[in-house]
């Protein structure tokens, strides 16, 4: 886990403070499946600026995660570049929008704020390629080798009258 201590950050209102790291970025389960970032550790940038109203930090890097096409099950990569922004009030009271749940004891948990900037900047699916054709429903090869079809095969014989009910039409 990779945190900031905020408290070796000499700023006044006004100031900002730029620092590169290196970032410890756990492997994300999606459908059963891990996919693992890299680079591990990811480098990255973070700004942190002064304001007299608070604080706000900005965090940026980019991560390629590598694992199983949603499709196809084939290795993918998805590469991506990340600029995240978060707000720390000076006062913010009980309002939970002032506050972001990243600073802990002026410690802030970067793991965690990139893991969910990454898993927030996720597609739908990830894939191994944009036209990725998927499994085969009946026999389960890689239509992206072998493209095929099946022949349909002679309907179950009780189903003669439902057929015949669909052909009327």
């Amino acid at each position: 886990m990779t945190t900031f201590d905020l408290r070796s950050v000499k700023t006044r209102s006004g100031d900002q403070y730029r620092t590169g790291l290196d970032v410890e970025l756990e492997s994300l389960v999606l459908g059963g499946q891990e996919y693992r970032p890299e680079p591990d550790p990811t480098p990255a940038e973070l700004t942190v600026t002064r304001a007299s109203s608070g604080t706000v930090f900005e965090l940026d890097f980019r991560v390629a995660l590598r694992g199983p096409c949603f499709r196809c099950l084939a290795d993918a990569e998805l590469s991506l570049s990340l600029h995240v922004r978060e707000y720390q009030a000076a006062k913010p009271g009980a309002d939970e929008e002032l506050r972001t749940e990243y600073l802990v004891d002026d410690k802030l948990d970067l793991s965690a704020w990139a893991r969910d900037a990454v898993a927030l900047a996720l597609p739908d699916k990830i894939l191994c390629r944009p036209d990725c054709a998927g499994l085969c429903p009946v026999c389960g090869k890689d239509l992206n080798i072998e493209p095929h079809e099946h022949v349909e095969e002679d309907s179950d014989p009780r189903w003669a009258a439902l057929q015949a009910l669909r052909d009327e039409r």
